[in-house]
């Protein structure tokens, strides 16, 4: 026993590292050659299920119909919820899309028109003058002419009316979650599981509980919305409170300040450019779930979008999808110009109103004077429909022209990788023994973050078999790992060559903005036309859609490391190839597998839209149980989607920080 353990002791450490893995993939293959005699712990059996979709519907059905909340009904409830938030969204439409029907003595009406489009449009180029500037004004402003010109004006401001009422919702319960967390740690640690599972949930899984409770319409996808855009202000509130320096706070103390006062005067104040930033990402994800939220009422861009989809209509789906592009664009340059605004000065001298509020004084002077204009001049209301522009039909010629002379060759390229490449993955992963697959992803747990992460990570894959999601799940996994391969693959050359070039950077950079601000249906939309539907089709569209932060992030960890070390490397002689493998790349691969992660993330977040091309994965799952009002099918199948995003993240992010520390890159 001595002599065993002497030699042991004697066998290198990297070597201990990759025995158990051995071992494990031994273990796994012996497994599968004896699964006549051990079926159960290759394929889970379907008896040992456990029934807990059946158990979450029964419990939503019990809620809606039997649940008495004092005297009425949680159907009740969440009706009169929706009630009362459906007012202020009717009155946003009404000011920006429709106009207002007034009753006069009962049997006739008059009919209060929108705002002109001119008048909007003026608006927003004059917040934007005061934010940021003439280059924002003209940007903003452009952008909303774009609405009018091109025929989108209409749906776009149904769109922006659920907006301007769902993002101060958002910001105002995400702030006061995270001042709640800030001052109690024991509510931070409670809440923050449940964040990681609302930005890991699926977004179809969020519509099935919302229309299951709230009823399908405009307010309800509205909700969606609120949900799926509240935890980024959360986090970002307890992040920015967190970061206001102590001797700000202890200064307030010293004052006298209570606890109310010394938030509101000191540690807001002082939080107040990541506030902005969480702020910004409410935007962002409120314009993300425009397309989805139409599933279940939203009108607007994303009702466009949608049916343009379903008609495969590529033209028109482009066009309704750059318009939420350019809404985001402006929305999103706004707010960073709003976060970036130093505060307003304290005059000392008495001025009249209009002097001291120009940029107030201009917007209502320009609302005033088109909103006249209006009655006599229909231009000034509405774009005329004559004078209108598209671009449809150019798209829809590309897609024909590349189909009619490429169609043989993409053909071509598809089948060869379906029958090489994707086919035999998949037939590989669901071969594998459940079992086995656990067990290794406990082994990596262990040996990256000890018990506590495998502890973490091994109940979140067994809760795949249990729920009888497996095969769907290794489906998943199949198209999830090829798409992130690819994307890795295509992404860090390209960051690569961003990071050592500054001109390529700022073109790069230009070009996945525009893509991360891409409604995720529109990439569905051309793929669709080349390839059909199918799993190629839609892990096409799933690499396009993930590629930016493989890019951005290698971008950014290149350029983060020390130049200390890059002047070392010179004067030691290394040569510009060297220094980029030798010491760029081993030391930003931390931040550039940060990257890789977040590819992970996006990519299941757009498995879950490509179940519309045909997949058989949990994505189907989840839009099955949408069509059919299935909660629990539809929370199991969200959390098994949730539950591979965590436990790529948590895997991931042990291994970065486990690098960093040996680089001597954290404390």
């Amino acid at each position: 026993m001595a002599a065993v353990s002497g030699r042991l002791a004697r066998v290198p450490a990297k070597h201990k590292r990759w025995m158990p893995w051995l071992l494990a993939i031994i273990l796994a293959v012996a497994i599968y050659a004896l699964r006549d005699f051990w079926p159960w712990a290759v394929h889970y059996p379907r008896e040992w299920n456990v029934p807990l979709r059946t158990a979450i519907s029964a419990f939503m059905k019990w809620l809606i119909n039997d649940f008495d909340l004092w005297a009425f009904t949680f159907k009740e409830f969440t009706r009169s919820i929706a009630w009362l938030l459906n007012w202020p969204l009717r009155f946003a439409e009404g000011l920006l899309a429709s106009g207002f029907k007034l009753d006069l003595d009962g049997d006739s009406a008059a009919k209060l028109s929108r705002l002109p489009w001119l008048a909007v449009a003026a608006v927003v180029a004059v917040v934007g003058h005061w934010a940021g500037g003439w280059k924002l004004a003209v940007l903003v402003g452009g952008c909303f002419a774009y609405l009018a010109i091109f025929g989108q004006w209409e749906s776009a401001m149904i769109t922006l009316s659920s907006i301007a009422i769902a993002v101060p919702i958002g910001v105002i319960a995400g702030a006061g979650l995270g001042v709640l967390a800030f001052r109690s740690p024991r509510i931070e640690r409670f809440m923050m599981p449940i964040l990681d599972l609302m930005q890991t949930v699926p977004v179809f899984a969020y519509l099935v509980p919302v229309l299951f409770l709230f009823g399908f319409g405009p307010v309800a996808a509205m909700i969606a919305t609120i949900i799926y855009a509240t935890p980024p202000m959360v986090r970002c509130a307890i992040l920015s409170l967190k970061q206001v320096a102590s001797e700000l706070v202890e200064c307030g103390r010293m004052v006298g300040c209570s606890p109310r006062q010394l938030l509101w005067k000191v540690q807001l104040p002082a939080a107040r450019p990541t506030l902005m930033v969480g702020v910004n990402q409410v935007i962002m994800m409120s314009l993300n779930m425009v397309i989805i939220a139409s599933m279940i009422g939203a009108g607007g861009l994303g009702f466009d979008v949608l049916s343009s989809l379903k008609r495969l209509q590529i033209g028109a789906g482009i066009e309704a999808g750059l318009a939420i592009t350019l809404l985001a664009i402006a929305l999103d340059r706004l707010s960073q110009a709003f976060a970036n605004r130093p505060p307003p000065e304290h005059l000392t001298v008495v001025m009249p109103a209009w002097r001291r509020y120009p940029h107030l004084t201009i917007a209502l002077a320009l609302l005033a004077t088109a909103m006249l204009l209006s009655a006599w001049v229909g231009a000034v209301q509405a774009w005329p429909e004559s004078m209108q522009l598209t671009t449809g039909s150019i798209w829809n010629d590309l897609v024909s022209w590349i189909n009619i002379n490429f169609f043989d060759e993409l053909d071509a390229v598809k089948s060869w990788l379906l029958l090489n490449v994707l086919i035999p993955v998949k037939r590989f992963l669901l071969a594998v023994p459940w079992i086995a697959v656990v067990a290794l992803v406990a082994l990596a747990g262990y040996q990256l973050g000890g018990w506590r992460l495998m502890g973490t990570v091994t109940p979140l894959v067994a809760f795949m078999a249990v729920t009888g999601n497996w095969e769907k799940s290794m489906t998943s996994v199949y198209l999830c790992g090829l798409s992130v391969l690819i994307a890795a693959s295509i992404g860090i050359p390209v960051g690569i060559v961003a990071a050592l070039s500054d001109r390529v950077h700022k073109v790069i950079q230009l070009i996945i903005d525009t893509l991360q601000t891409l409604p995720s249906f529109v990439y569905l939309i051309p793929v669709v036309m080349l390839f059909r539907v199918g799993d190629f089709s839609a892990m096409i569209a799933v690499v396009a859609y993930a590629l930016a932060p493989a890019i951005r992030y290698t971008d950014h960890g290149i350029r983060q490391v020390p130049s200390e070390l890059v002047e070392a490397a010179t004067a030691a002689g290394c040569s510009r190839r060297q220094i980029l493998w030798k010491v760029q790349l081993p030391i930003a691969m931390p931040e550039i597998m940060l990257g890789v992660n977040q590819v992970i993330m996006m990519a299941l977040a757009m498995l879950v839209i490509t179940a519309l091309v045909g997949t058989r994965d949990l994505g189907q799952e989840v839009y099955i149980a949408l069509t059919k009002a299935d909660t629990g099918r539809g929370v199991v199948a969200g959390l098994c989607v949730a539950f591979i995003a965590i436990v790529a993240d948590r895997l991931i992010g042990a291994w970065a920080a486990r690098k960093k520390q040996e680089f001597g890159l954290t404390s």
